[in-house]
This record gives structure tokens, C-alpha cells and sequence, in this order.
């Protein structure tokens, strides 16, 4: 019985499904139905709709139609289509529509609109549509909600306005020229392609754009964003570029194609009415970018910097490794307890590329590779047989790594090795008559901790002792002194303090090219390993007028051969003259590898927080990233202080220049001066010292003894430490045969005589 009804129900359906005529609005598109030639089947082939020949399409025979093909016939109106629910394809174009509804079409896969005077178009939720060409109309909105499977898009030649494309895994091009084309009210459009992986072809040209947001477009390779009025444009997310058409946006101030691609980008011809100020790009396009455009747009030369420290990650798709490294204290292993480890360097190498890292003074690092394995190496910087890094090395592949891949390290001791340094340092220039400002950095570069104290001495005469941040235990007329405590491995402090410069008009006058010198001192109870450091003399020239970014030998133009194969000190200061705060600032030094061993190269000290990154063999990148500089006079300075150790091969009348870049943001760098030093001997003697002379005892302790074999008529005595610098000075030496040496500390030196035939000089060890 329930079978009965059952088939009487659908017999009933069914008869009243097939009764069901379709109420076509456009008499010429229901003609052309019936008449067929526009209509396929499942398989693409061609199909009546009228099966029963009543000269109507009932809502049973729509539903065999899956491609409909009404081009170029001015259809007004396409109502009755919602009914073939089966469609596939719907090619409409070149017809006369005003309004769109296929909202029931559900399986549609292909639409073919373009061409016609749609206004407004109902698509949202067409989950199968692939292919969608809705171009050269009058839509102003376009809902693209539930269109999952698009692969195709062109919205080209429509009234739209901000046009967002989110979300669409399989689309792959999407034409959106002219989108607000026919509309004189818009005159600014944005564009927004967001989260599409499959992309690979834009076309956003003559849209009047001003703002293009892209993310997630890992895949794009052709973008053509040809007559717009941009004025930036942020590519550096487009990790597989090829070609990027910029032609006729002359309003572009800004280009950032950092992604890890060399791609092709073009302009146009006319560009005399660029304003193109910046362009961010790939460490290997640099040079071809430069040479374009003072070549090819010579009007921007001079005017477009084109640099790549828009971003300090490298192009394309980086990974991180990150973590903490920290100092052992108490010898059982390293936890969160112990202290963190400041400017631990890192050498980070896939076999074929290598570079170093140094960390800030956090303790902290962030490492930054691109896809494949690498091995990472930690490096004491100096002194690394006193200690001992676990692990050793790591190695991290991606992308089968996670990211961020977590590393710590742990700095252990190794043996008892006590080891100061001290370095003295001009935070500006000495000028006659002003206050200059100088800063005392003291260092434990050993493994256990220390106390002691720092003496500065100056020539007290030309000086004037202003002020200092920190109270000192004792001064005397030249001397300053300081003491400190539990000074940690691997810690640094820092004494700032003040002095005044006589004038010209003063006694003694102090003129414009004197060298002032000073020498700081450092000491503890405990034997030092590595004397040498703890003595740290400054010579310092006075100048009439300040150039604000400048680059110093701390040890002179004239330096001891005594220093050969050893390190020298340089300061590289910078000031943001510029109206607004600098954000960030890279210093960029490359160095000679003829005259300096690069592995040897060790931050001392700084103004603010950087790193340091040593790449391409001899390129060294001060990295302060973030700091925002100030631009008013009180606070717009900085600087970099470093030391590098002299090629062991150089001799004595070799010359070694430095010089660096200094890049304030998106500016063009500022060069600083050129610093030479050369090595020389005190002088020619013009007698031979051990003819005439001997000194004694050798090594010497407290006294050093000079025996004057040929009465010699010895007029002054001069001892030189291996900085050349004066350490003793006895003017009115006639009768004088041994000098009291016990306040000098271990090391080499120099005696120097003079006298009636003329000077000679003699090295002496001092223990």
C-alpha cells in the first residue's frame, strides 16, 4: 500500500515538472533556445531543447542543457536561465544585459559576460565557477563570495572601485585593467590580492590606482601595473617575479622589489616626469639597476637611490633561527639563571655561501637563512682557547625544519684566564677653545671575573678636567682614576667624561692640527695574559670645523712598525642632519683584505644597539636597526668603534686606508673621509745605538740602566710604547744613567736618544 501512494506521488511530481513552462522576459533569447545551435548536451554536443515539440522549454528538458551560447545577438534579458540548474557553460558576451542573476546555477563551471551593460551581476556562491569574464561593462560591485575554484578572472573595463581579491587558492590570472573605467567620479582606486597561492599573472593597468596591497602571492610572475598613479609599490613579496611593468606611473616615489628574484622592470620612455626617489631591490640587481638608470633615465640619476636595506632579512622566503647564548657561571651547566653572553659571532654556511653574524649585546641572536641545510658555528671573538661552546655547531634544514628553530648556546670556562682590555675613544672633535667629550670602554676578555681600577692620563697644561659620569677614587694635576668590582667575562663598561681645550690666545695655545695624546691604563691584582690592551693611547687631532661623519684611526697616521700583524682601533661616528628621525642606519665598510685579516675584526663599542654582519668576503654591515635617531642637535649623533688586526706581511713604509658608507634610511649614502696610516720607525738614527750605548738589565724590572760607552753628550731620553706613543720623557738628560720603569706595565718598548750626533733609538723589555 505505501508503494502505491509512493508511486502516485511521483508520477504526480513528475507530471506537474514537465507541465512547467519557463517564462523567457526576452522573446529573441527564447528563440534562439528553441531554434537551437546555442545548446549542448553532457557530452558538447549539440542539443533541441524542445524534446516534445510543443514550441516550449518546460523545467524538465533545462535541465539537459549544460552549455548555453548566446554571443552578439543584443539580448536585453536573460531571464529563465535561473531554471537550467545543470549548466555548465554560460557564454553570454556581446549581448546588451543590464542585470545578472545566476545565483541557482550552482554547477556552472565557465561565464562569458563580457561586452554587454551590466550594472550589477549576482555570481556569489558559485562554488564550481572556474572561468569568469565579466569585462567591459558598468558593474560597480562585484560580491566574489564562495567562488572557490576560480582559476580565471577579468573584470577589466568596469565601474568597479577598490577591488579586493582574497582567498581564491586556484586563481591563477586576473585581469583587472581599466576597472574604473566609464566612472569620472573615482580618482583613486585601490587593489587588494590577498592570500592567492596559485597566481600568476595581473594585469592591473590604466585603473587609476594609487594603492596596491599584495601578500600572499608567493607564485605571481607577471605583474603589469602600466598607467597608474602610484606612488609606491611594495613587491617584495613576490617570491617568483619575472617581469613587473611600471611604465607611465609618474607619481612613484618608491619601489620595493626585495624578494629574491632578478626580475625585469620597466618604466617606459617618458620618464622625465618621474619622481622616482628610492629603490629597494636584491643585492644582484643593484648594479644593473644603477647602471639603468644613469644610462638609460639619466634625469633620475643622482636622484633615485636604488640600495637594498629597505628590509635586513634577505630576499624571498627566509627562515629564522633564534635563540639565547649565556656564560656558565657557576659551572654546572647553563640555565636561566646564569647571564646572557654578549656579541657571540656566528658563521652561517650551505657549503657554497658563507657569512658571519656578530650578536648585539643582548645576548640574544636571530639568524635569518633561506631554504636548505646549513650549519651553524658559534665563535668566541677573541681569546676562544679560554673557553668552550655547547654545541659546537648546529645544523638547520629548511623547510623540513620548523621555523623559528631554537637554539640556545652555553659559554663555558676553560682553565683560569685573567685578560683586560681598555680602549679610549673621542665621542667628538677636539677644537680649539670647546668642550670635547670622550669615553673610557674597559672589557674582561677573559674567563674569570675581576677588579681593579682605570687611570687616564692627560697633559693637564692644554686640558681642562670638566666632568665625568662616574666619581673617580683619585686625581691628581694629569691623572684620573676609577675603580671597579666583579667585572663578568665578556662585560664592558664604560667611563664618560669631559675636558676643555685651551685656546690660541691661551699658554700653551692650542692650534688647529696639534695631536693631543692621551693614554688610558688598566690593572687588577690579578696577572694579566695579554698586557699589551691594558695600555690604550689616543692621539687625536684638533680641527678648526666638524664634519659630522667621519671615520678615525685611534692610533694615528703614524704608526710603529711594532703594530704590524697587530690590532689598530677604528671610530666611525655619524649624525643625522636630515628634519626627521632616521630609523634605521647601516654603516658599510669594505675592507682591504691586502692590509687587514677580516676574521680578526671585533666590535669594541657603540652608541646604540646594532649587529654586525660580515659577508662577500670583505664586506662588513653595522646594522642599527630601529634606533630612531633623533634629528635635533642634542641627541642626533652615533657611532661605530671597532678593531681589526694589520696583515702580519706588511712592512715597514706600508700605507692602509679605510673608509665607509654611512645610509640613513632610504637616503644616498654619506662617504666619509679616507684615513690612512702608515708605518714608520721613530726615525732614522744617525748613529748605531750599541756602538755608543748600552742598556741593561735585559729584561729590565723597576730600573733600566743606560751605560754610556763613548761619552756620548745624551741631550733628552724618550721611552715609546709599540703605539709609538711617549710613556717616559726626561728632557735634560746629561747626567742621567738609569730611569725609573717600574710604573710601566709588561711589554716591549722603545728608548729613544738624543744627542749630540744626532738621535738613535734601542728596543728594551720591561717585565
Amino acid at each position: 500500500m505505501k508503494k502505491s501512494y509512493f508511486l502516485i506521488i511521483s508520477l504526480s511530481f513528475f507530471n506537474v515538472l514537465s507541465a512547467q513552462i519557463i517564462t523567457f522576459s526576452n522573446s529573441q533569447f527564447k528563440s534562439d533556445l528553441l531554434a537551437g545551435g546555442i545548446t549542448r548536451d553532457s557530452k558538447g554536443l549539440y542539443l533541441m531543447p524542445d524534446s516534445n515539440g510543443d514550441k516550449e522549454i518546460d523545467v524538465f528538458e533545462a535541465l539537459n542543457i549544460y552549455e548555453v551560447q548566446e554571443e552578439n545577438r543584443y539580448i536585453t534579458d536573460v531571464t529563465g536561465i535561473e531554471y537550467f540548474t545543470n549548466l555548465k557553460s554560460l557564454k553570454i558576451q556581446g549581448n546588451t544585459l543590464v542585470n545578472l542573476n545566476l545565483a541557482t546555477l550552482k554547477k556552472l563551471e565557465y561565464l562569458d559576460c563580457n561586452s554587454n551593460r551590466l550594472k550589477t551581476i549576482n555570481i556569489a556562491g558559485l562554488s564550481n565557477l572556474t572561468y569568469l569574464n565579466c569585462s567591459n561593462n558598468g558593474i560597480k560591485q562585484l560580491d566574489l563570495a564562495g567562488l572557490s575554484k576560480l582559476t580565471t578572472f577579468n573584470c577589466s573595463q568596469n565601474a568597479i572601485k577598490n577591488l579586493v581579491l582574497a582567498d581564491f587558492p586556484l586563481l591563477e590570472t586576473a585581469n583587472c585593467a581599466a576597472f574604473g573605467f566609464g566612472d569620472t567620479t573615482i580618482t583613486s582606486n585601490t587593489l587588494v590580492l590577498q592570500n592567492l597561492p596559485s597566481l600568476v599573472n595581473v594585469d592591473c593597468s590604466s585603473t587609476k590606482l594609487t594603492d596596491l596591497k599584495m601578500s600572499g602571492i608567493d607564485n605571481l610572475k607577471y605583474l603589469n601595473c602600466k598607467f597608474n598613479d602610484l606612488t609606491t609599490l611594495d613587491a617584495s613579496n613576490m617570491y617568483s617575479a619575472v617581469d613587473i611593468n611600471l611604465a607611465n606611473n609618474y607619481l612613484l616615489n618608491s619601489i620595493f622589489i626585495k624578494n629574491g628574484r632578478d626580475e625585469t622592470v620597466s618604466f617606459g620612455n617618458n620618464t622625465n616626469k618621474y619622481e622616482l626617489k628610492y629603490i629597494c631591490a636584491d643585492e644582484v640587481q643593484l648594479s644593473t639597476l644603477e647602471y639603468r638608470i644613469n644610462r638609460s633615465y639619466p634625469q633620475l640619476a643622482g636622484k633615485c637611490m636604488v640600495g637594498s636595506y629597505c628590509s635586513f632579512l634577505p630576499g624571498g622566503i627566509s627562515y629564522t633561527v633564534k635563540g639565547s647564548q649565556r656564560w656558565d657561571s657557576n659551572s654546572n651547566g647553563c640555565d636561566n639563571d646564569d647571564p646572557l653572553f654578549p656579541f657571540l659571532k656566528f658563521n652561517i654556511t650551505n657549503g657554497i655561501i658563507s657569512q658571519d653574524f656578530i650578536t648585539d649585546k643582548s645576548g640574544n641572536y636571530n639568524l635569518h637563512p633561506q631554504a636548505g641545510q646549513h650549519t651553524i658555528t658559534p665563535v668566541i671573538l677573541e681569546n676562544a682557547s679560554f673557553f668552550s661552546v655547547l654545541p659546537a655547531k648546529v645544523i638547520a634544514d629548511f623547510p623540513a625544519h620548523n621555523s623559528p628553530f631554537i637554539q640556545d648556546f652555553c659559554i663555558a670556562a676553560n682553565g683560569t684566564h685573567p685578560d683586560l682590555e681598555v680602549t679610549l675613544l673621542p665621542l667628538n672633535m677636539a677644537r680649539p677653545g670647546f668642550n670635547s667629550n670622550y669615553k673610557i670602554v674597559y672589557k674582561n676578555k677573559g674567563n674569570v671575573i675581576q677588579s681593579g681600577s682605570v687611570n687616564f692620563k692627560f697633559d693637564d697644561a692644554i686640558l681642562d678636567y670638566i666632568s665625568s659620569n662616574t666619581s673617580f677614587i683619585n686625581k691628581t694635576v694629569d691623572n684620573i682614576q676609577w675603580s671597579f668590582t666583579n667585572l663578568k667575562p665578556f662585560e664592558s663598561r664604560e667611563i664618560v667624561f669631559r675636558l676643555n681645550l685651551n685656546d690660541p690666545t691661551e699658554t700653551p695655545a692650542v692650534n688647529i692640527d696639534d695631536v693631543l695624546k692621551f693614554t688610558t691604563t688598566i690593572e687588577s691584582v690579578d696577572t694579566d695574559e695579554t698586557p699589551d690592551d691594558n695600555v690604550f693611547t689616543l692621539n687625536q687631532t684638533v680641527v678648526g670645523s666638524l664634519d659630522p661623519n667621519d671615520k678615525t684611526c685611534l692610533e694615528g697616521k703614524i704608526i710603529t712598525p711594532g703594530l704590524i700583524g697587530e690590532y689598530v682601533h677604528y671610530l666611525i661616528r655619524f649624525e643625522n642632519k636630515g628634519t626627521y628621525s632616521a630609523e634605521n642606519i647601516v654603516v658599510k665598510d669594505m675592507i682591504d683584505l691586502a692590509k687587514f685579516d677580516i676574521s680578526t675584526l671585533v666590535p669594541t663599542s657603540s652608541s646604540h644597539s646594532f649587529v654586525t654582519k660580515i659577508s662577500e668576503g670583505n664586506k662588513v654591515e653595522f646594522i642599527f636597526e630601529n634606533i630612531k635617531l633623533p634629528f635635533d642637535d642634542d641627541n642626533n649623533d652615533g657611532y661605530i668603534a671597532f678593531k681589526i688586526k694589520t696583515k702580519p706581511t706588511l712592512v715597514v713604509g706600508d700605507s692602509f686606508a679605510n673608509e665607509a658608507n654611512i645610509y640613513f634610511d632610504y637616503n644616498f649614502p654619506i662617504l666619509t673621509n679616507k684615513e690612512t696610516s702608515t708605518f714608520k720607525t721613530l726615525g732614522t738614527p744617525d748613529f748605531e745605538f750599541s756602538n755608543y750605548l748600552a742598556l741593561y738589565p735585559v729584561p729590565a724590572n723597576d730600573i733600566l740602566n743606560i751605560h754610556n760607552t763613548q761619552n756620548l753628550e745624551i741631550k733628552s731620553l724618550e721611552i715609546y710604547d709599540l703605539l709609538g706613543q711617549i710613556v717616559i720623557a726626561v728632557p735634560n738628560a746629561q747626567s742621567v744613567s738609569s730611569i725609573d720603569i717600574s710604573k710601566l706595565r709588561a711589554g716591549n718598548y722603545f728608548i729613544k736618544v738624543k744627542s749630540d750626533l744626532g738621535s738613535s733609538s734601542m728596543k728594551f723589555i720591561k717585565k
